[in-house]
């Protein structure tokens, strides 16, 4: 058995050669590929207590950048009591929604050159480097085995993608027969590349619009996945990534599904590696919610944009301290939602808020989403062939129109 000091040694020796560049070559450092922003799963999208007892979890995740070797970071930001994993790996997923792998790309991951790793309550984890040559959106299946359940779940339930978990050690089988499928993400917060030093990441900031809401499984038509691929193909931008940081039901001020904005932005978009520049899109449920129980005063309606615009500025100068870009979003229409009944004061309020993203200064650029998606005849709806039907949430048209109002330049170095 090869001793773990050894094994450890090794790790960083890989490590080492894949960061460190030939002199006749760029360098390369860390920059993420895949993220995905960690809360605690509610109920309907939690798993069975125990599913994960002496259990295997295979989850895919698609890669917007590439390269010669990457790593994995594991998640137990919410557990109450350390997240055991004894083994993992990955490799190239057969088919979207198959669980299968192709069984020649398989790698071991591991930690400090052990297959186990314990992570701490409220901690995360990176591995060691894999070396696996990666092409930008390639679907990656990332396989872990859990010896006991974990003490408190953390996850992503918006994934739009399928993910498949059975009793057992089964992380290098090439097919699962018999898996349970689930359309969420757990315990597994980003995938890192070892990049070209000028490749960087983009993070788009938001809520369910930015999460993708009715998009179907293992499609990959959220309005970032598409910006990825506009920035891949653009000669000026290629080489960024993007990196979604969206959650479902997600709000500035207060907390709801997933901690609120202002707590999250320095652990989902000034942590993440390379970062370059962030797109932030958020509001429309403080807006929405502010009601949901009865109307509130014109003074309350004043307040509460008051206190939207100082969030967006401390996120602003937080991101502009640590040398990021960061790119405001106008709100979305929402009138006739049946989510959030909103009146001709959450409009004026909507408008408010839109103006002041406009206004110079307030942010480094401006992408106005609620010009690209807004219906002209109606600019308090949205666009019937943008709208999926619920008058809130973008169809695919519509994400994919969100991402072509977004101008490449901005991203240009």
């Amino acid at each position: 058995m090869v001793p773990p000091l050894f094994r450890a040694l090794a790790a960083a020796a890989v490590a080492a050669l894949i960061v460190a560049a030939p002199a006749h070559a760029a360098p390369r450092r860390w920059v993420g590929a895949w993220a995905a922003a960690q809360q605690v799963p509610e109920p309907a999208n939690a798993l069975p207590a125990n599913a994960l007892a002496d259990a295997t979890l295979r989850q895919v995740v698609r890669v917007s950048a590439g390269g010669p070797a990457l790593r994995i970071r594991v998640s137990n930001l919410f557990g109450t009591a350390p997240l055991r994993i004894d083994a993992a790996h990955l490799a190239r997923e057969a088919a979207p929604g198959s669980g299968a792998i192709v069984a020649a790309s398989d790698r071991a991951v591991t930690f400090e050159g052990r297959a186990e790793v314990t992570v701490p309550a409220g901690a995360e984890y990176l591995s060691d480097p894999v070396v696996l040559a990666v092409k930008p959106f390639e679907r990656l299946a990332i396989s872990l085995h859990f010896p006991e359940a974990p003490r408190g779940q953390t996850g992503h339930p918006g994934s739009r993608t399928t993910s498949f978990y059975l009793p057992g050690a089964h992380v290098a089988d090439a097919e699962l027969p018999g898996a349970t499928r689930v359309a969420h993400w757990y315990a597994l917060s980003g995938v890192e590349l070892a990049a070209p030093a000028k490749a960087a990441a983009v993070v788009t900031f938001g809520d369910s619009i930015t999460d993708g809401h009715g998009v179907g499984p293992d499609r990959d038509q959220r309005w970032p996945d598409v910006l990825a691929e506009r920035l891949a193909a653009d000669p000026r931008t290629a080489g960024l990534s993007v990196l979604n940081l969206g959650i479902g039901g997600n709000r500035l001020l207060l907390d709801g599904l997933g901690p609120n904005a202002l707590a999250r932005f320095d652990r989902d978009v000034l942590d993440q590696p390379g970062v370059r520049a962030v797109i932030i899109l958020e509001g429309v449920n403080d807006l929405g919610t502010a009601t949901r129980d009865g109307p509130i005063s014109p003074a309350a309606h004043r307040q509460l944009v008051a206190e939207m615009i100082g969030a967006y500025r401390q996120m602003a100068d937080r991101a502009r301290a640590r040398g990021l870009k960061v790119i405001g979003a106008t709100i979305l229409p929402f009138a006739e939602t049946p989510t959030y009944h909103p009146t001709a004061e959450h409009e004026a309020d909507r408008q408010a808020l839109n103006a002041w993203i406009r206004a110079p200064g307030s942010f480094d650029a401006v992408i106005d989403f609620d010009a690209a998606l807004r219906d002209p005849a109606h600019p308090e709806r949205l666009r019937p062939a943008f709208d999926s039907g619920d008058h809130l949430h973008p169809s695919v048209a519509g994400y994919r129109a969100m991402a072509q109002a977004v101008p490449l330049g901005l991203f240009a170095r």
